[in-house]
């Protein structure tokens, strides 16, 4: 009996308390995470190849 009086509960807050996003307003947020994610991969690439070349001369010192 718990259990179904949890689903109702459950399905009555998603359909009448929760605010869903407009159609316009989700394509902007997954736009903005897109270039967001885009940004920090560049980054991290950036980043490795950085230190790769740096660890690439310091190896080339001592060999």
């Amino acid at each position: 009996m718990k259990l179904k009086i949890y689903f109702e509960e459950a399905y009555n807050e998603l359909v009448h308390k929760v605010s869903w996003p407009t159609w316009k307003e989700l394509q902007n947020s997954a736009f903005i995470v897109m270039v967001a994610s885009f940004i920090i991969a560049l980054i991290v690439f950036l980043m490795d190849i950085s230190f790769e070349t740096i660890m690439n001369f310091v190896y080339s010192l001592f060999y």
